[in-house]
């Protein structure tokens, strides 16, 4: 009986205290509950992810219709004066390439020589294949084929991009020749760097 007793006791002062001291448990709750710092809640961005520069396709001699045997390096320009009109003279220039022997007798020389151009006169594929050795001119807008500049006599250049510069491509020539308006020093160049120039007399 004593030990019912004493259950019941303290059965029933808990009871006073949950009953009497609730409040107070429930304000330290809330005093506990806002006492922290807010929680942060940032959203996260996603990382970008970096498109890839899409490398350009290379420009091969058969796609501008240069077929095999390749032509090598061009390692030499002639340049001159080829016709002598009264409102324009032509300077007409040829690529050459070598020292290959063995490419100059597979494009069909048989003389042994070092130095070729880059087909046979007359061969269909010949402005391709030039064209191709050529690379990019440096004038604007940039094309497939040599530059041409002429330096007049006041120590100038230009590009030959029209008769007020003093010369101009006529694509009845082809790339290699152009018309010359005024006289001075023309200069033609491939993209390797490879040039020639010749003193053309006109109106000097």
């Amino acid at each position: 009986m004593r030990l019912f007793s004493t259950t019941q006791h303290a059965g029933a002062s808990l009871r006073r205290m949950a009953h009497g001291g609730g409040a107070l448990l429930l304000i330290v709750f809330l005093s506990s509950c806002g006492s922290g710092s807010p929680a942060s809640s940032s959203t996260p961005h996603p990382t970008p992810i970096a498109t890839p520069t899409p490398t350009p396709t290379p420009v091969t001699p058969d796609s501008l219709g240069c077929p095999s045997p390749y032509p090598p390096p061009i390692s030499r320009l002639h340049i001159k004066v080829q016709y002598k009109y009264k409102d324009y003279w032509t300077v007409d220039s040829t690529p050459l390439v070598g020292p290959d022997a063995l490419y100059c007798s597979i494009i069909g020389y048989t003389d042994a020589r070092q130095f070729c151009s880059i087909r046979m006169e007359g061969a269909a594929d010949r402005a391709a294949c030039e064209l191709w050795a050529a690379g990019m001119s440096n004038d604007t807008p940039p094309r497939r084929g040599p530059t041409f500049t002429l330096t007049t006599p006041d120590g100038k250049e230009h590009y030959c991009s029209g008769e007020t510069e003093g010369c101009a491509h006529d694509p009845a020539l082809g790339a290699w020749t152009i018309r010359a308006y005024l006289g001075g020093v023309y200069t033609v160049c491939v993209e390797d760097g490879v040039c020639e120039s010749t003193q053309v007399e006109r109106g000097l």
